[in-house]
């Protein structure tokens, strides 16, 4: 009940809800009592059962799916709909001062397990670049910040794999032969692993990113939000990883918004690549 209240109490204190009644005075069995009792227990429950849906229709964002934040494969950053999603959400939190919000990174193992192998292979050509430049080629930023045009990348992707430490194909004498640039690319992606470990260090940095931005940007204070257990696939962090292929659907999280059955509107396809949200 508590919960309920925070979700329909706004900043100033005020339950603002909008009851339509229709009937027939002269109707014996009509009483406005009945009616708005009734109508306040159904909102009381779909308070409860589906709060995303309603504080999506408090912020004017009806229809939008705003239980999770999706990312790209590998990336760690909100891309532009995510961030026009969580201007949503830091509208409602705004709103409704007595909400608190969980925040749990997730992970795809196989859409981000092979991102996260391609921007190895990236790192390690663009290490090639900034060594000829500066010298030096062990700054995970400084890596990053590295451009690297499209004619010079088979010079610095063979360095690359050159530098690796997998067998190679040889000539007759021993020497290693060089390769098309499909064919060194598909070897580095062959010997670079990305584990579980780094997976879930994935899902809690959106999960911290996410977070980093309701505070600075959406001005919701952090003691609001809590980051909680990452999850890989659709289960936990600590159960076997599942492809995003085999994954069975999921059950929404705590506070998710309703099934498309509810709104007469088709459910968004949640991303494995995510953040999963939970009012509270």
């Amino acid at each position: 009940m508590l919960f309920a209240v925070s979700l329909l109490k706004d900043r100033n204190g005020v339950i603002d809800v909008n009851l339509p009644i229709s009937g027939s005075l002269d109707d014996p069995q009509f009483s406005v009592g009945g009616i708005v009792i009734r109508i306040i227990v159904n909102l009381i429950v779909k308070a409860v059962t589906a709060p995303f849906a309603l504080i999506a229709n408090l912020v004017g964002a009806s229809g939008a799916e705003l239980s999770w934040v999706g990312f790209e494969p590998g990336s760690p950053d909100p891309g532009p709909a995510a961030l026009e999603k969580l201007q949503s959400i830091a509208r409602a939190l705004t709103d409704r001062p007595g909400l608190k919000l969980d925040l749990a990174g997730r992970a795809d193992p196989a859409a981000d397990r092979e991102a996260l192998r391609r921007l190895a292979m990236q790192r390690a050509v663009k290490a090639q670049k900034l060594k000829e430049t500066v010298g030096g080629g062990e700054d995970v930023a400084a890596i990053d910040k590295v451009r690297i045009d499209p004619q010079e990348y088979p010079k610095y992707l063979e360095r690359a794999w050159r530098a690796a430490t997998f067998d190679k194909p040889r000539n007759a004498i021993g020497l290693v032969k060089s390769q098309p640039v499909a064919e060194m690319e598909g070897m580095m992606l062959a010997h670079i692993e990305a584990s579980d470990a780094e997976l879930i260090a994935l899902a809690n940095e959106r999960a911290q990113h996410v977070k980093d931005w309701l505070v600075e940007s959406g001005k919701v204070p952090g003691e609001r939000m809590f980051i909680v257990t990452p999850k890989l696939g659709a289960g936990d962090a600590g159960a076997p990883a599942s492809t995003s292929a085999a994954a069975a659907p999921e059950a929404a999280p705590a506070g998710a918004a309703p099934a498309a059955a509810e709104t007469g509107k088709p459910a968004a396809a949640a991303p494995l690549s995510r953040v999963d949200l939970s009012l509270k």
